[in-house]
C-alpha cells in the first residue's frame, strides 16, 4: 500500500524501515498509513502489507520508533524495529496455523450450518415447525463461527474506524451482523428463512483468500533465502591466537579463517590468495583466483582441497554492513514504495468502503419507499455490504509486484524497486555502457606480427617471464596469450628452464625494460616509446591498420623491432545473443561509451550494433543528454562511477554484477549473473509482472463497481453476493500464484543462462590452474 502526502518531497533512501504487527488485511495498512500521514512532520508514509514493511520519509525527529509507536498502539497495531527475513517467515507460518485452526472452525461447524439452510431451502422437510427448529440449529452452529473464526475481522473493521479509514472489515463485520441479526429477527417472528448460512460463508470464504493470500506472502519472503548466510561460529585469529565467536559478534579489521570448502561469513580483504567459487553471489560456475588484497565478499565459497590451509580474511563489513545485508534491505525498502498502479488500487479501495457504506445505508429507506417489505429491503442493503468488499483491489497490485521480485531474484537479478515493473514493461530505448558492461573489463590478444625467422613457442615463453611480475592493465592478458601453446611443448614448459628475467624496470606510463639471464635485453611498451629506445623509426609491417581499434604493446630486442601485440577488450559471452534479441523484440538499443571511437565501433561490429547507434568519447553529462534522446522509457546499463548520471537520468537503471559501488547504489536493479542476457529476462518478466497487475486490478475494479450497481437495482440473495465477492479475491490470488509459483524459464519469455549443472571443483595436485 502507498499513501503519498507530499509528492515534491524527495524521495529518501535512508528512511528508516519499521515491521508492523497485527495487521489483518490491506485496510490495516491503509489505516496505518492514514495515521503516520498525519504525523506532524512524515512526509510519505508507505506499508507494504505483503511484507508488513513499513517505510516513512520525513524529518528525522518526526520518523523515529518512539514517535511513531504510539501513533499506531492507539490503533491496536504494534511498530517495531524492520524484523530479520526468516523472523518474517517465522510470523507468517503462524499466521498460517492461526489461519487454518479458524478456518477448521468454521468450515466443520458451517458445514452444519449450511447443510440445515439447504433443507430448509430445498423444502426437503415435512411441516414449517420442523422447519422452525432447524432454523434455530442452523443459528446454534452458527454462533462458534461468528464469535470465533470471525473474530479477527471485527477486530480490524474496529481498528480501521478508530484510523478513520473504513475498509473492507468494516463491511464484513457489518455483513456478518447484519446476516445475523436479520437472521434472529426473523426467527422471532417464526420464520425459517434466516440467514445464518451467509454469515458463515462470508467467514469461511474470507478465510480461505487470507490463507492462500498468506501462502502466497510466505512464497515471495522466500526471494530472501538466496541472500540469506548461514550464522555459524567463525575462527578469528589475533597474532599465533585463535578464538572462536559468533559471525554477528566479528568486529572491523578482525582477521578470520574460512575452511577450506566453506563460504566466506563477512566481506573482507584477502590476507591469503586463494580459489573462490563466487556461484553464490554471482553465478558463475568456475572457481576464480583471487590474490592478497583482493576484496572478497561474503557468500562466496573457499574453494580449495580439504587438506589445504585456511583462508584469511581481514573484516571489511560485518553482519548487516555485507553486500547481501544491502542488498536485501534496498530490496526491502524498496517494496514498501509503490508505483502507480498500486496507488491507484489504494486510491479506488479508499473511496470504495465509504461508497459501499452509503450505498448500504441509503438502500433500506429506498427499498421502503419503493414498496419492498421491512425484510427485502434489509436483505438488498445486506448483499450491498457482502458484495462491495474491496479485498480483490487491495490485493491486485502488491501481491504481483512481490511474485515478481521473487521471480527476478530465482533469474539472477534483484530489485530495489519492484515499482520499475511498471516502467520496465514499457520501456522503449536502451542504452548500455561499454567497459565493464558489454565487455570483460580484461583485453586479450587478437593478433600477433612477428619478425620474421622467430620462433613463435620460444617468444611466448620468453614474453611470460617478462609480464608474470606485471601490475599493468594489459598484463594478463599478454600473459593469457604467452600461455598458449601451439607446438606440442607448452609454452609454460618452455619458461621453466629457460633464462629467468634478471632484471626489470617500469615506466610509468611508457612500458618497460627487461633483462634475461643470458643477456638478452627486451623493450615493451608503446611504439612511440620503442621508437625512442632504438633510436628509429618502426618498421612497415610493425602496424596493422586493421588493428587500429586495438591497443598495441610493441616488443623490440638488441637488433630491433621483435614483434606487435594488439589487445582488444573482448565482448561478453552473451552479449550478441542479447542485444539481437532485444532488438528483434523492437527495443532501440544504443552503445555509450567515454572510450575511443575505434574500441567502440569494434564492439559494436562484434555484438551487432550498427555504427549510427555506437557513440564514443562522450562525458558523463553527454551520456546522460544522448539517454534523454532515446524514446522514452528509457533502460541504461552501466557499471563505473561515470555512469550514476546515467542511471539516474533513466527511467530504469540496471547495474551488471561487477558493476562500482556508486553504481550499484544509482541502480533500480542489479544482476547477479555474469553478462547481460539478465536484461532479457528481466524484460520479459517485467511485461508478464505488469499483465498480471493490470489483470488483477482491471477484473477487481470491474467486479466491484458492476456488483455494487447490481445489488443496488435488483434482489440478489446474500449467499450469493458472498460467492461472487470471495470469488473475486481468489481469483486475483490465484492469478498472481501462476506468476509466484512458476518456474523461471516459463515466467520469462528468453531462455536462462547456460550454466554447468555441476560446479567446478578446484584442480588436484598435477593439475594446472586457469589462469587468474
Amino acid at each position: 500500500m502507498s499513501v503519498t502526502v507530499n509528492s515534491d518531497s524527495p524521495a529518501n533512501d535512508d528512511a528508516p524501515l519499521y515491521t508492523l504487527h497485527g495487521m489483518w488485511c490491506t485496510s490495516c495498512a491503509l489505516a496505518v498509513e492514514g495515521a503516520l500521514a498525519r504525523v506532524p512532520g512524515v512526509a510519505q508514509a508507505s506499508v507494504h502489507y505483503p511484507t508488513a514493511t513499513v517505510w516513512v520519509n520525513g524529518a528525522p525527529a518526526a520518523t523515529q520508533l518512539a514517535v511513531l509507536a504510539p501513533v499506531v498502539k492507539r490503533l491496536g497495531y504494534r511498530l517495531s524495529e524492520l524484523e530479520p527475513v526468516q523472523d518474517a517467515q517465522q510470523r507468517l507460518a503462524q499466521e498460517s496455523r492461526y489461519l487454518t485452526l479458524r478456518l477448521i472452525v468454521g468450515a466443520v461447524l458451517g458445514m452444519w450450518t449450511m447443510l440445515a439452510s439447504l433443507l430448509i431451502y430445498v423444502g426437503a422437510l415435512p411441516n414449517a415447525t420442523i422447519e422452525l427448529v432447524v432454523a434455530w440449529v442452523s443459528g446454534a452452529f452458527s454462533l462458534p463461527v461468528v464469535l470465533y473464526s470471525g473474530l479477527p475481522f471485527y477486530r480490524a473493521g474496529w481498528r480501521t474506524l478508530l484510523a478513520r479509514r473504513p475498509g473492507m472489515d468494516v463491511l464484513v463485520s457489518l455483513g456478518v451482523f447484519g446476516a445475523m441479526a436479520v437472521s434472529v429477527g426473523l426467527l422471532l417472528r417464526g420464520s425459517a428463512e434466516v440467514y445464518f448460512d451467509t454469515a458463515v460463508m462470508l467467514i469461511v470464504l474470507l478465510l480461505v483468500g487470507r490463507l492462500v493470500e498468506t501462502l502466497c506472502r510466505q512464497q515471495g519472503l522466500k526471494a530472501f533465502d538466496a541472500l540469506r548466510l548461514p550464522e555459524d561460529d567463525v575462527v578469528v585469529c589475533q597474532g599465533e591466537q585463535r578464538d572462536t565467536q559468533p559471525v554477528g559478534e566479528v568486529s572491523i579489521g578482525a582477521v578470520i579463517e574460512v575452511p577450506p570448502g566453506e563460504q566466506v561469513p563477512l566481506d573482507g580483504l584477502l590476507e591469503t590468495p586463494g580459489w573462490l567459487d563466487t556461484a553464490t553471489l554471482t553465478g558463475e560456475s568456475v572457481p576464480r583466483y583471487l590474490h592478497a588484497g583482493q576484496r572478497v565478499y561474503a557468500g562466496c565459497r573457499y574453494a580449495a582441497r580439504l587438506n589445504a590451509a585456511p583462508l584469511k580474511v581481514t573484516v571489511t563489513a560485518t553482519v548487516g554492513q555485507r553486500r547481501v545485508d544491502k542488498l536485501c534491505e534496498q530490496m526491502r525498502r524498496a517494496q514498501a514504495k509503490k508505483g502507480e498502479l498500486h496507488k491507484l488500487a489504494d486510491r479506488f479501495a479508499s473511496w470504495l468502503s465509504p461508497v459501499a457504506l452509503l450505498l448500504a445505508v441509503l438502500t433500506l429507506p429506498l427499498g421502503l419507499l419503493l414498496g419492498l417489505g421491512l425484510e427485502d429491503a434489509a436483505v438488498r442493503a445486506l448483499s450491498v455490504l457482502v458484495v462491495a468488499c474491496p479485498c480483490a483491489v487491495g490485493l491486485a497490485v502488491p501481491l504481483a509486484s512481490l511474485a515478481g521480485s521473487s521471480q527476478a531474484l530465482q533469474q539472477g537479478i534483484a530489485l530495489r524497486d519492484p515499482a520499475a515493473f511498471e516502467t520496465l514493461a514499457k520501456v522503449r530505448g536502451i542504452a548500455f555502457d561499454k567497459t565493464g558492461t558489454l565487455t570483460r573489463g580484461q583485453h586479450q590478444v587478437v593478433h600477433a606480427a612477428l619478425r620474421q625467422g622467430e620462433d613463435l613457442t620460444m617468444f611466448q615463453a620468453m614474453l611470460h617471464n617478462a609480464v608474470s611480475q606485471s601490475e599493468h592493465p594489459l598484463a594478463s592478458g599478454l600473459l593469457d596469450w604467452a600461455n598458449k601453446a601451439e607446438t606440442a611443448t607448452p609454452p609454460k614448459a618452455l619458461h621453466k628452464v629457460f633464462h629467468n628475467v634478471l632484471h626489470l624496470e617500469e615506466h610509468p606510463g611508457k612500458g618497460q625494460q627487461v633483462t634475461f639471464q643470458n643477456g638478452e635485453q627486451w623493450w615493451l611498451g608503446s611504439a612511440a616509446w620503442i621508437e625512442q629506445q632504438l633510436g628509429a623509426p618502426l618498421p612497415d609491417n610493425a602496424q596493422h591498420p586493421d588493428y587500429a581499434f586495438a591497443s598495441q604493446v610493441v616488443v623490440a630486442n638488441s637488433r630491433g623491432w621483435l614483434a606487435t601485440l594488439y589487445c582488444a577488450d573482448q565482448p561478453v559471452s552473451d552479449a550478441k545473443a542479447s542485444l539481437a534479441e532485444l532488438q528483434r523484440s523492437g527495443y532501440i538499443v544504443a552503445l555509450i561509451s567515454g572510450d575511443r571511437q575505434g574500441p567502440v565501433g569494434w564492439l559494436g561490429q562484434q555484438v551487432g550494433l550498427a555504427k549510427t547507434a555506437c557513440y564514443a568519447q562522450r562525458s558523463p553529462e553527454a551520456k546522460a543528454a544522448l539517454l534523454k534522446a532515446l524514446p522514452s522509457p528509457t533502460l541504461y546499463v552501466g557499471d563505473g562511477v561515470n555512469d550514476t548520471l546515467s542511471l539516474a537520468e533513466a527511467g530504469v537503471g540496471v547495474a551488471p554484477m561487477q558493476a562500482s559501488e556508486a553504481a550499484r547504489n544509482g541502480a533500480a536493479a542489479q544482476l547477479l549473473w555474469p553478462g547481460v542476457s539478465g536484461i532479457v529476462r528481466l524484460l520479459a518478466l517485467a511485461k508478464r509482472t505488469r499483465r498480471v497487475m493490470v489483470q488483477n486490478l482491471v477484473f477487481s475494479a470491474l467486479y466491484n463497481t458492476l456488483a455494487l450497481g447490481l445489488v443496488t437495482m435488483m434482489a440478489v440473495p446474500p449467499l450469493a453476493a458472498v460467492l461472487a465477492m470471495a470469488a473475486s479475491s481468489l481469483s486475483v490470488t490465484l492469478n498472481t500464484a501462476r506468476l509466484a509459483w512458476a518456474e523461471p524459464d516459463e515466467a520469462s519469455d528468453s531462455p536462462m543462462p547456460a550454466l554447468s549443472a555441476q560446479r567446478s571443483m578446484p584442480p588436484t595436485a598435477g593439475q594446472s590452474r586457469p589462469t587468474a
